[in-house]
């Protein structure tokens, strides 16, 4: 990962207008910033909530409160509570989606 030149920077996240994105069951609130072609996300999902697509994409994820269920394309799952990450690489097999009974709070980057 490269950062692009950028100030020092703080950001107070329930500043950031957050954007809808509605899953299979319930939805995802996004607080989004942009740095060049990284994006940092402060996602909060809401309980019952299940992604209504595999995602691709590399990224490092905390949960931050709650717990998540990822789930591979290939079928293994894993389940996160606050306090544990996992990175996926934008390469190779490892298509997975979120899900969440209780709901959860993530800090994003990709």
């Amino acid at each position: 990962m490269q950062i692009p030149a950028l100030a020092f920077t703080v950001t107070t996240w329930s500043e950031i207008e957050p954007t809808v994105h509605p899953g299979e069951t319930g939805q995802a609130l996004w607080r989004t910033l942009t740095f060049g072609d990284i994006r940092v996300r402060m996602v909060e999902y809401s309980p019952g909530y299940l992604a209504d697509h595999w995602c691709d994409r590399g990224h490092i994820l905390l949960v931050l409160t709650g717990e998540l269920e990822t789930e591979l394309r290939d079928g293994r799952r894993f389940v996160l509570s606050a306090g544990q990450s996992y990175q996926v690489s934008d390469f190779g097999d490892a298509a997975h989606r979120s899900a969440t009974q209780t709901g959860a709070t993530l800090f994003i980057v990709d």
